[in-house]
């Protein structure tokens, strides 16, 4: 364990990540919490499934031409968070992700619920003001309060909305919202469609800001990612999802944190999601500014 960080849950690291944290320019670690699911918990195994399958991939991406060996990234492992202490548990994502962001490294968090992505959005706001939000997922999360709890994985993009002013949030993929959502996102311009040419227009539009993109993996279709807790057809094929991912590194995007979260893995006995999420993961990290 490096000296000065918080105690990790022992895991084995992502794609047999080497690099000390101290020489590491991007810091993968897991935030196993679901504690506000709605309907099909178990995204808290999603961090440790990735990592489990991890193995079976590849360091090299065709698409991209890049080689995880030649990343200086490291894989600290998950954070303790208590199920049942939402509170406790966000305060304690967003010290780690200031911790990161203060040591000049980009925080890569492994899901986990949707929720777990306002404290790492928050404490990059902080580290990068005028920080633009990219949303890709299936659903709106823009709810004013969920079955009683102020702070859900229904209600996550609202607050960040919140902090970083709506403009500066760009929602693709959404198809399934209620109708104050849709009201919200086309009063505001927020939506757009999950594809190649959608992304580099809005990667256009916002050529050298800070970036935060979170990738809830309910934005792939069922068909092809049935392991989540809220699924929602008509959704985008790993290949066109993969395609954009590759234009963060194109274009030049100036990516600054990012997570990826939603995968319940024992929802797909298969683990084939498992390996869909490990596999975007690696071209995230690839994707990153050199």
């Amino acid at each position: 364990m490096t000296e000065g960080l918080p105690p990790y849950l022992p895991r084995t690291p992502f794609l047999w990540a080497r690099t000390p944290y101290e020489r590491a320019r991007v810091v993968l670690f897991g935030c196993p919490f679901d504690g506000t699911a709605s309907f099909r918990p178990g995204a808290r195994f999603g961090p440790e499934a990735i990592r489990s399958v991890s193995d079976g991939l590849e360091s090299y991406s065709p698409l991209l031409d890049a080689d995880l060996e030649d990343l200086p990234y490291c894989d600290l492992g998950d954070l303790p968070l208590a199920a049942g202490d939402v509170p406790g548990a966000l305060a304690r994502i967003g010290e780690e992700a200031r911790r990161i962001l203060g040591a000049g490294k980009i925080p890569f968090a492994l899901g986990g619920e949707h929720l777990v992505s306002l404290p790492l959005i928050e404490a990059a706001l902080e580290a990068h003001p005028g920080l633009v939000v990219l949303q890709w997922d299936a659903h709106a999360d823009l709810r004013e309060g969920y079955l009683g709890a102020a702070l859900s994985h229904a209600g996550v993009m609202r607050e960040v909305a919140g902090k970083v002013g709506p403009g500066r949030i760009l929602q693709f993929g959404v198809r399934s919202g209620t109708r104050e959502e849709w009201a919200w996102m086309r009063e505001r311009g927020t939506l757009r469609p999950l594809a190649p040419e959608a992304v580099r227009q809005a990667l256009a539009s916002h050529a050298g800001s800070p970036i935060y993109l979170t990738l809830d993996l309910d934005v792939l279709d069922p068909g092809e990612f049935p392991g989540t807790g809220t699924p929602e057809p008509g959704g985008a094929r790993f290949a066109e999802l993969a395609e954009c991912i590759a234009l963060l590194r194109r274009e030049g995007a100036r990516v600054v944190a990012l997570d990826a979260v939603e995968l319940s893995p024992m929802l797909d006995p298969s683990g084939a999601s498992s390996v869909a999420a490990a596999k975007a993961v690696r071209e995230l990290l690839l994707a990153l500014p050199a």
